[in-house]
C-alpha cells in the first residue's frame, strides 16, 4: 500500500479529481494549503502600494492505494496538473504500513 501526497494549483483540483475516478481512484483527501518552492512567491499591488506575498495558495491531495496502481496515479495527476510552468506542484509517494477502516474494522488493502 502507497500513500501519494500531490501538491497542485487549485485551479487543477477538478481536473485532478476527474482523472483519477477514470482510473478507479475511490477516494481521496484534500487540503488547502500554502507555501513555495521556486517560485518564491510574488509581488502584488493593493491600493497602491507592493507587497510581496510569500506562501502561495496551493492544494494538498492525499491519496492512499494499492501499490499496484502508483504509477498510474502519477500519470494521471502528472497531465492534469501540468501546465508546464514554474509552480505546478510535486507528487510524494510513501509507504503505508498499515490501513484499518473505522466503521468496519477492515485491515490492509480491504480497508482502502
Amino acid at each position: 500500500m502507497k500513500m501519494v501526497t500531490a501538491i497542485i494549483k487549485p485551479f487543477k483540483l477538478d481536473d485532478v479529481r476527474e482523472s483519477l475516478s477514470e482510473i478507479g481512484v475511490q477516494g481521496l483527501t484534500v487540503t488547502e494549503v500554502k507555501g513555495f518552492g521556486r517560485q518564491k512567491g510574488h509581488t502584488e499591488l493593493y491600493r497602491g502600494a507592493e507587497y510581496v506575498v510569500d506562501f502561495l495558495p496551493k492544494i494538498k491531495m492525499e491519496i492512499g492505494i494499492k501499490a499496484d496502481l502508483v504509477d498510474q496515479v502519477i500519470e494521471a495527476i502528472s497531465k492534469a496538473a501540468g501546465t508546464g510552468k514554474i509552480g505546478d506542484g510535486k507528487i510524494f509517494v510513501t509507504s503505508v504500513e498499515q490501513v484499518v477502516r473505522i466503521r468496519t474494522g477492515e485491515t490492509g488493502e480491504e480497508a482502502l
